[in-house]
């Protein structure tokens, strides 16, 4: 049998898997400092690329692992789901998370984790995403035409460059591997202040 094998579950089976595997990435999320709304807030003022080196870590491992997998013979690609794309309202609804990250410190993911240890802000801004989500539902019907406007279709991105999928995973390696170059070098500056005034990048003491 190849991967993905979820139909084969049983429905406790599958509830067991996701709350397990939710459970990891919410442990694992909090042991990398994303309960901190500082620690995130901190990469749009070039202090601390911790979210860039941890999210792009991840993206790349799963390109590489997925591509490895179908090459063995060892993941049906034509099994897994891939989400239609529609150009705009990805697009705007990328900006007013991105506006959402800045202002609250969270995204939805990092807000569940702080919250779950206790932190208020966090719970604040789930209040905000649920509200958020209430106004969208009741409003929908006015959003329909847009919500499907730009279709692209489930894309990929070797679809879309028409480029072999070894080449795209080589691509997007080098690309992480020069964000994380770019991303030391601005970090460099701060960390100096940082050591030569007794603060961390948090903001607060050693």
């Amino acid at each position: 049998m190849t991967a993905p094998f979820a139909a084969s579950f049983s429905i406790p089976a599958f509830i067991f898997a996701s709350l397990v595997l939710g459970f990891f990435f919410g442990f694992f999320l909090e042991r990398a400092g994303f309960s901190s709304a500082l620690k995130l807030t901190n990469q749009f003022y070039f202090r601390d690329f911790a979210v860039l080196k941890v999210m792009f870590t991840a993206i790349v491992v799963a390109m590489v692992g997925i591509a490895y997998l179908a090459i063995l013979g060892w993941l049906d690609m034509s099994q897994v789901f891939v989400p239609p794309a529609f150009l705009w309202p990805q697009i705007v609804g990328g900006l007013l998370l991105g506006a959402g990250f800045i202002v609250g410190g969270y995204c939805p993911g990092t807000s569940v984790v702080a919250a779950s240890i206790g932190k208020l802000d966090a719970l604040f801004f789930m209040a905000g995403i649920f509200i958020g989500i209430f106004l969208f539902g009741a409003g929908e019907p006015a959003f329909t035409r847009f919500n499907s406007s730009g279709s692209l279709g489930a894309l990929t991105l070797p679809m879309w460059l028409d480029w072999n999928t070894g080449i795209v995973v080589l691509a997007v390696v080098l690309i992480a591997l020069g964000a994380f170059w770019v991303a030391e070098k601005c970090e460099g500056p701060w960390k100096t202040f940082a050591r030569t005034y007794g603060k961390s990048l948090e903001g607060g003491k050693n």
